[in-house]
């Protein structure tokens, strides 16, 4: 089985990557299950119903989000209602949305998706290495088939929940720093493991963000307003193949395309 995972969408140019490189990936790669990170994807701040529907349109089956996951205000109408949109499961109880979800993939395989967000140099949310535990323990039986999305600033904390879920999930693969790592690899374990994904956004830009605005920012350090930057994209994905019957990966690589 391969399940493709795509770097945080940024913006406009970001779905537009998305759309333009989806349905050439899904052939010639023979995907059968796609996840992205979609928190950036209404213009940089959070995401709106139209913006998923739209990324849902163009082949992902499940959008994962971050710490912006409230950033448009949109998203309290209808994140309880939308089953393929998931919010950091370690947020307390009582909090709209969920965190976890089971879906069919384009082979009839149940496919378990958990979303968490790392604390350090983020909102102090519950632990996620708890909650990782509470989470498999609900899933124990329903499917060896399990990709976390860990949404975290620290490359310390991504490798260390990559530890913590060796051998007990498919995939750790890690979003939020819109920059691509070169250290994918599969864990002993049988677990593959990437700190950070990347992005599919604006390639001319400080990860989605005008370089102007970020560089008077730095600057002045004055407020600013950031906006989404134009011109060409990058698509960063990672392509994760996975035992069927195991749940192990076999292969794990980087993928990045560019306009």
């Amino acid at each position: 089985m391969r399940i493709l995972m795509i770097g945080d969408v940024v913006g406009r140019p970001g779905r537009r990557a998305v759309k333009e490189n989806m349905p050439g990936l899904i052939r010639e790669l023979a995907v059968d299950f796609v996840v992205a990170n979609g928190e950036n994807a209404a213009g940089g701040n959070g995401i709106t119903r139209e913006v998923a529907r739209e990324l849902w349109a163009s082949g992902i089956d499940v959008l994962t989000m971050g710490n912006h996951v409230w950033d448009n205000k949109e998203i309290y109408t209808f994140i309880d209602q939308e089953r393929r949109i998931l919010r950091p499961a370690n947020y307390p109880g009582g909090v709209p949305g969920r965190g976890m979800g089971v879906y069919e993939s384009r082979n009839q395989l149940k496919v378990a998706v958990i979303n968490l967000s790392g604390r350090v140099f983020l909102s102090e949310l519950d632990c996620p290495f708890r909650r990782a535990d509470e989470l498999l323990s609900e899933l124990n039986g329903i499917t060896p088939l399990i990709l976390v999305d860990f949404h975290g600033e620290a490359t310390s904390e991504k490798m260390a929940m990559g530890w913590y879920l060796d051998g007990r999930v498919s995939a750790v693969c890690g979003t939020h720093t819109h920059v691509q790592t070169a250290d994918e690899r599969i864990l002993p374990g049988g677990t593959a493991y990437i700190t950070d994904v990347g992005m599919t956004g604006p390639r001319d830009s400080v990860i989605g963000v005008k370089k102007e605005m970020v560089l008077d920012k730095f600057l002045t350090h004055l407020p600013r307003r950031f906006e989404v930057a134009p011109g060409p994209y990058q698509f960063n994905a990672v392509l994760i193949d996975v035992s069927e019957e195991t749940g192990q990966a076999r292969e794990v690589r980087r993928i990045q395309n560019y306009e």
